[in-house]
């Protein structure tokens, strides 16, 4: 799930790449905002410390290996704790249906995200990488909107799941090692963007999204869905694949044949979209080059 991973604050303006993997100008001028393009080429401005602080440290080594901590932490969370239905045994749970809609919304923030201005969500070889910095789009709005999109999905999930353990431990887990990655990605885009990075940050909040002027932002710019089908059907398959089995998790001790049948239809339906989503990303046009 970009490491909901997955597809990286980077994530909050950069062209570097997960939950997730999570969008100012280069060298030394005016602030970000007066006159500059949205966009520049990068200038080393300084160097980061010699042994960075902790936080940063471990959002390094996450950042590296996210595409596979994160989802086997989820399973782990979600498959070794009982779940529980939020709202009672009725023929309606509507904790389930909330926890959807939550998850949802953060898929689509996600596809909002990816379709306007994307960023490269791997890194380089590994690390945090960032050639440009992205200010456009929504991340003229939010400095992390993939990052803030993977947590409503993880928090859809867990509510879907119903069993305050796993906010607990889930919850926990998640928003210490995205705030950790924040903090590696944010130590490195100061190092290299300097004094127009701290404009930016000044401007934008790092999590809580400021939508006013959203429809001046993103005018003019072109919605690529095929970047969308190609970045993002791998972690939606993945999570809305998960919710299903969470919620036949959720009534295995009373399964019925019903529901056993519907679960199965819509697995396979989510399965036929994933793989003609591949094939499409093999075989078709590709998404428009990133600059």
């Amino acid at each position: 799930m970009d490491a909901l991973a997955p597809t990286p604050s980077r994530e909050a303006a950069t062209n570097a790449v997960g939950p997730a993997k999570q969008g100012a100008a280069a060298s030394t001028g005016p602030p970000s905002g007066a006159g500059l393009p949205p966009e520049q080429s990068a200038t080393p401005h300084r160097s980061p410390p010699a042994r960075a602080p902790a936080p940063v440290r471990i959002g390094r080594w996450l950042f590296r290996f996210r595409n596979a901590v994160f989802p086997l932490v989820l399973v782990a969370i979600l498959g070794g704790i009982r779940p529980a239905r939020m709202t009672g045994a009725g023929a309606v749970d509507w904790g389930d249906l909330a926890g959807l809609a939550v998850a949802l919304a953060g898929q689509s923030l996600r596809v909002a995200v990816i379709g306007y201005a994307y960023i490269r969500r791997g890194g380089k070889d590994g690390q945090v990488y960032a050639s440009r910095l992205v200010t456009e789009g929504f991340f003229a709005h939010c400095r992390n909107p993939l990052y803030l999109g993977n947590l409503l999905v993880l928090l859809g999930l867990f509510m879907v799941h119903g069993n305050p353990w796993v906010f607990v431990f889930g919850g926990g887990f998640f928003a210490l090692a995205y705030a950790a990655i924040v903090a590696a990605e944010e130590e490195y885009l100061m190092a290299k963007f300097g004094d127009q990075y701290a404009e930016y940050c000044r401007r934008i909040h790092r999590w809580l999204p400021d939508l006013r002027g959203l429809g001046r932002s993103i005018e003019g710019m072109r919605f690529d869905w095929r970047r969308v089908v190609v970045k993002e059907y791998g972690s939606a398959y993945a999570w809305l694949a998960g919710a299903v089995l969470l919620l036949v998790y959720q009534r295995a001790p009373a399964l019925t044949a019903a529901t056993v049948v519907s679960a199965g239809i819509v697995l396979g339906l989510l399965t036929a979209g994933w793989g003609a989503a591949r094939l499409y990303k093999k075989r078709g046009p590709g998404p428009t080059p990133l600059t």
